[in-house]
């Protein structure tokens, strides 16, 4: 059998230079970036336009499963595996219009935070921040490193844990040192390599069989040579059982297939992985951090809409890739026997997962191949780093501070930075487990342990915003009944493999006959429908839960916000002109004020940071928060709102002992060394005073939306609406 193509010294170049420009960009970042507080380095400091974003979002989702998983997928079944980026496509819009607004009206930073506010209590918290940190390390970090080995293996050759071990040290070091604005420029940066790489191998391969029509008719007569694998390998066997796999199947040029199909049913699609689907694009850590971190409201839908367009994409650049893939070397990729797939790619279960790497390896020319070796790093690189910010972000921010009441904002950062490093040696901890974790389809394998678990929590998400009677109780055994279930038949799934092609199928029917999706679906609606009855029956939350938490309290605050516009068109005749200085009551003027006035904010007395606060609505905020405008052309400081949460006033506490302690030690240009990796190198600026007033201006600005953005906005929304139901539509019929 004949060997691919390896990297030649050109191929290296590139991805030297690759490393060398995403590096020097990350540390750029770092060295911008405010990373020595809690908004600033989990955040970025909200200060991230929506092509920035939008860009992310793209990237931090497209990694290297999807290179791997989704090429391997279409090589197997065909289109059906496009319909999770046509879905996202919709669901994504769902996030901007829905879910963004009433998050950020509650001003949390991550998901179980938002669970907290909204229904109160620490058992749902806990149950949210757990389950996403073993769904992080099932189905993304050991299914992302597996892919990454399995295409270093196909082109260099290199010690899997060699190659594994140094882009995860590079990865935490880009994320450790620069936080979430290192990761979204790196991101930025990625995106347009990993198009241009993926286009490029597009276009060539599609050459190669005839354009798309070529695709759709050498697709369906892709079947191996049995005979000539025989001649060649005298010691395999072949069973007539394996048949079936071998031909192309039937349904492989649509993507909404029937209902008992066994790649995708269409009533299960849409009943039950669409719902699950909501807690990934709308309720998970990595997409919902990135775009918090928009300037305001309207560059978070413009965020969205763009990664919606860019979701169009895997479709042509992965998927059909993967099909040409089988094209080209069926004999390889459609294996005849368990043997045989062990010889091809060292995987009893198939070969369709090593479809894009042999295709890049067998069709780029020389450079070009160095190219979409960089694209490869720079997806894992991108969902590993996603992984670490997102994953410190939870467990600093909703156990560590559950954890321990009093914490400053330089421990958290310390704690933050310290959990990438243990997610660094857990996942090289994986390794062997992941080289053991070789299933057929790595995508669906994806999908099926998440559509296990995730349901209920969408569910919960959903009720949670959408419905303001919905309380604590009700979410609580919602979420437990679904999780039970969907816990059970993960188990029995374990327990019940599929055995391979020359093998019986002795499982019971509910696990051979009933597809995941069908499970899903059953699991998200017993999830609403115990939440909803338990609610009822239950009393219901209290005003102050639902009125920054649902879109109830949103639309209600637009409703407010309008009534107080009108009146104040209304008294605006009777007003006398003012001095725009004197306008200084809800905001923080420039630093004349403050030095004039060291020790008076605003009508409220403090003494040397230990304010006495004649207001008992007063929150806490450092000089080095972002700031944003507000009216007249003040500025409000946005705050922490970990920090809020614990009425916390800091400004007396000494603080200068430096990353790690000890600020007396000699040799201090060590700790100072390390202070500056650890970006809490400056000192944090005295504590002010910002009342809810000027909260509630802040929250306003970030919600505003100019008539005519609202327009381009909502014009946007439809298109990127059509096009995703045109599509669905055209690749089913």
């Amino acid at each position: 059998m004949a060997t691919a193509p390896t990297m030649e010294v050109a191929d290296i170049i590139v991805v030297v230079i690759y490393f060398i420009v995403v590096l020097a960009i990350g540390f750029l970042a770092m060295w911008r970036a405010n990373r020595n507080t809690v908004s600033g380095y989990f955040l970025a400091g909200r200060s991230m336009n929506w092509a920035a974003v939008g860009a992310s979002l793209f990237v931090s989702n497209i990694g290297s499963e999807h290179f791997i998983g989704l090429a391997g997928s279409g090589a197997a079944s065909g289109f059906s595996v496009a319909a999770w980026e046509f879905n996202a496509l919709l669901l994504l819009q769902l996030l901007g219009w829905v879910f963004i607004p009433v998050y950020i009206q509650s001003g949390v930073y991550t998901m179980p935070e938002y669970l907290s506010k909204r229904f109160g209590g620490r058992r749902l918290k806990v149950y949210f921040a757990a389950l996403s940190l073993v769904l992080y390390i099932f189905t993304k970090l050991s299914v992302d490193l597996y892919a990454g080995a399995l295409f270093i293996k196909e082109s260099l050759g290199w010690n899997l844990y060699l190659s594994i071990i140094l882009l995860i040290a590079m990865t935490a070091l880009l994320t450790v040192t620069g936080g979430l604005v290192a990761v979204i420029y790196t991101d930025t940066v990625q995106a347009f390599l990993m198009i241009a790489g993926a286009l490029c191998l597009t276009g060539i391969s599609l050459f190669k069989v005839g354009g798309l029509e070529g695709v759709r008719i050498k697709y369906m007569q892709a079947t191996p040579n049995i005979s000539a694998i025989l001649l060649s390998s005298p010691n395999l066997t072949y069973s007539e059982s394996c048949h079936h796999h071998l031909n192309p199947k039937p349904d492989a040029l649509k993507i909404l297939r029937g209902p008992r199909d066994p790649d995708l049913p269409w009533p299960g699609f849409l009943l039950g992985q669409t719902p699950a689907s909501i807690w990934y694009w709308c309720a998970d850590q990595v997409i919902v951090q990135r775009v918090l971190a928009a300037k305001n409201i309207a560059h978070a839908k413009g965020s969205t809409i763009m990664a919606g367009f860019l979701k169009i994409l895997p479709m042509f650049v992965i998927v059909i890739p993967g099909m040409i893939s089988r094209i080209l070397f069926a004999d390889e990729l459609a294996c005849i026997s368990p043997e045989h797939c062990m010889e091809v790619c060292g995987s009893a279960a198939g070969c369709s997962n090593v479809a894009y790497p042999r295709l890049v390896m067998s069709v780029m020319p020389v450079g070009l191949r160095g190219l979409m070796m960089a694209v490869m790093i720079a997806s894992l690189m991108s969902d590993l780093d996603s992984i670490f910010n997102s994953a410190s972000t939870i467990f600093t921010l909703d156990i560590y501070k559950m954890l321990r009441k009093q914490v400053s904002s330089r421990e958290l950062m310390i704690v933050g930075r310290l959990f990438v490093v243990f997610m660094v040696i857990i996942s090289i901890a994986w390794v062997p487990v992941i080289i053991m974790m070789q299933g057929g389809q790595m995508f669906y394998y994806i999908q099926e342990v998440s559509d296990y678990l995730t349901p209920p929590i969408a569910a919960v998400f959903l009720l949670g915003v959408l419905w303001h009677r919905c309380n604590e109780t009700g979410a609580f055994w919602g979420g437990m009944a679904g999780f039970t279930l969907g816990a059970l038949r993960l188990v029995l799934a374990f327990v019940y493999r599929e055995p391979h092609c020359d093998q019986p199928d002795e499982r019971p029917s509910f696990i051979k006959d009933v597809h995941f999706m069908y499970v899903a679906a059953i699991l998200f609606w017993v999830a609403a429908l115990v939440t909803v009855v338990v609610s009822l029956c239950t009393p219901p939350p209290e005003k102050e839960q639902i009125r920054t938490t649902t879109l109830w309290g949103l639309n209600r605050r637009k409703r407010l916000k309008q009534q107080l516009n009108e009146k104040a068109e209304d008294d605006i005749s009777t007003l006398k002109p003012l001095n725009h200085k004197a306008l200084n009551g809800n905001c923080v003027l420039g630093n004349e004020k403050r030095q004039d006035h060291p020790n008076k904010l605003n009508g409220i007395e403090a003494n040397h940071g230990n304010a006495q606060l004649s207001n008992s609505h007063t929150i806490t905020a450092t000089d080095n928060e972002t700031q944003h405008p507000v009216q007249n052309g003040c500025y409000a400081l946005i705050t922490d709102p970990k920090m809020v949460e614990e009425g916390e006033v800091r400004d007396g506490e000494e603080e200068g002992e430096g990353c790690f302690g000890g600020g007396g030690v000699e040799g201090g240009r060590y700790i100072k060394v390390l202070e500056w990796f650890c970006g809490l190198q400056e000192k944090p600026s005295k504590t002010q005073v910002i009342t809810v007033q000027e909260q509630e201006k802040i929250v306003d600005d970030l919600l505003d939306e100019p008539p005519r953005t609202r327009i381009i906005l909502n014009i946007g929304l439809v298109v990127i609406c059509s096009a995703g139901i045109f599509l669905f539509i055209y690749f089913s019929l």
